[in-house]
């Protein structure tokens, strides 16, 4: 699940974003390892924590068992509201963009399409967890197969071409602020890292399986993104790559004419609906858990006597999700609230080396290096939002409102409860 969740449709735009912040085909390199290396680091957290506390929920059970329901309450709330359900309304229309390569599609088509993929996965998941993750693991392995395809094929066929990696027309200098902008978008293309972590009580062995499917998955993830960036940057120029809005439909095209394209804007549907797959099973299992904790609906925390799964959870989340897509704000809200996901993963890596002093506190796996892992990652976590908050402080301060907003409806919350 980790891979599939991960490798959506980034990898096929934004290395351009990261390419555009660096001067030279190495510093692209690093970047690209570095992002992948914080990566690893925060997955590496997260494998802690789930061995310490294998609940469904994830991150929303590790920041209430680190710090308090305040803040578990607070993730949950930015998950539903904007999050999670805006990340499956983005992908959904991201899908649609690229089926719209394919056949013609108007406005109200395109949200018509962007919808019924929604309703689609969530009728899967609610039919029962094995559908849904069968789904996900056969969209997966196709996944995987294509990646590998395009390397293979790119290397294969680009060998003919006269140059390979061609640096920048002028030579820009390599300074700090670039090389911050390059991770930062590199770490977007990873996002989803995390999500494997949601549906831990229904992982067989959850203290032995999860660290081991994020520690594996995000490095087969990483050598992904490393392959397909050197593929991207053998086939064209640095900097046709830093000024394109569709690299790998720009390599594809190279490569094998106009057909390319074609076979891209497949390929990223393909990979988009399987990314989909997964962000569509995981998130109901927080809201099921915190429901279950007190702090939602109690029945958003109701089982399906026949399908066993939290249905109710799961139609709430493709109702609102789908809202967002008819009514497009989940651009706006996507924006503006999604960079705050990095606050909460700060404190998550400050509350494991909190964890660390409690005599009660025993994982069935340790991140080695602690507490200076947990620290790079919640230093370069914190960077993240420092960097959004600079560039756009206006969108910063709405995205910190709204998530604010959930304290004072935690309080409504607690006093409703008694």
């Amino acid at each position: 699940m980790v891979v599939g969740t991960i490798i959506g449709a980034s990898i096929f735009v934004q290395p351009s974003a990261v390419t555009g912040a660096v001067p030279s085909v190495a510093a692209v390199f690093a970047v690209w390892v570095a992002a992948g290396g914080l990566t690893l680091f925060g997955a590496l957290i997260c494998a802690e924590l789930a061995s310490a506390f294998p609940r469904t929920g994830g991150v929303y059970v590790f920041l209430s068992r680190s710090f308090s329901p305040l803040l578990g309450f607070l993730w949950g709330w930015a998950m539903f509201w904007t999050m999670h359900s805006g990340i499956i309304a983005a992908l959904s229309m991201v899908f649609v963009r690229y089926a719209g390569y394919l056949l013609p599609l108007g406005a109200v088509d395109a949200k018509i399409v962007g919808v019924a993929v929604i309703l689609l996965l969530s009728a899967v998941n609610y039919l029962g967890v094995h559908y849904g993750s069968a789904l996900q693991t056969a969209f997966t392995i196709g996944k995987v197969g294509a990646v590998l395809s395009i390397i293979v094929t790119g290397v294969w066929l680009g060998a003919d071409l006269p140059q390979h990696f061609v640096g920048p027309e002028e030579q820009g200098e390599l300074t700090g602020r670039g090389i911050a902008v390059g991770v930062i978008a590199g770490l977007f293309a990873f996002g989803g890292w995390h999500m494997v972590t949601y549906a831990a009580e229904e992982t067989v062995e959850p203290t032995r399986t999860l660290p081991r499917a994020l520690l594996a998955g995000t490095l087969l993830v990483t050598f992904c993104y490393l392959a397909l960036n050197a593929v991207y940057l053998y086939v064209l120029p640095f900097d046709v790559v830093a000024r394109s809005e569709r690299v790998a439909a720009d390599a594809a095209d190279a490569l094998l004419g106009r057909g390319g394209g074609v076979f891209m804007a497949n390929l990223v549907m393909f990979s988009t609906f399987g990314a989909l797959s997964g962000i569509v099973l995981s998130g109901p299992r927080v809201y099921f858990q915190m429901a279950r904790d007190g702090l939602l609906f109690s029945w958003l925390g109701r089982i399906h006597p026949v399908y066993s799964t939290p249905y109710l959870a799961i139609v709430l989340q493709g109702l609102w999700s789908s809202i967002l897509v008819l009514t497009g704000t989940y651009e706006v809200l996507f924006t503006r609230v999604i960079y705050t996901e990095w606050i909460f993963f700060a404190l998550m890596a400050v509350g494991l080396i909190s964890l660390r002093r409690r005599a009660d506190y025993a994982p069935r796996y340790r991140v080695r290096g602690c507490p200076w892992i947990p620290l790079a990652f919640a230093g370069t976590s914190l960077a993240i939002v420092t960097n959004q908050v600079i560039s756009q402080p206006a969108e910063s301060a709405a995205g910190l409102l709204f998530v604010a907003l959930g304290w004072p409806a935690y309080l409504w919350w607690q006093r409703l409860k008694g």
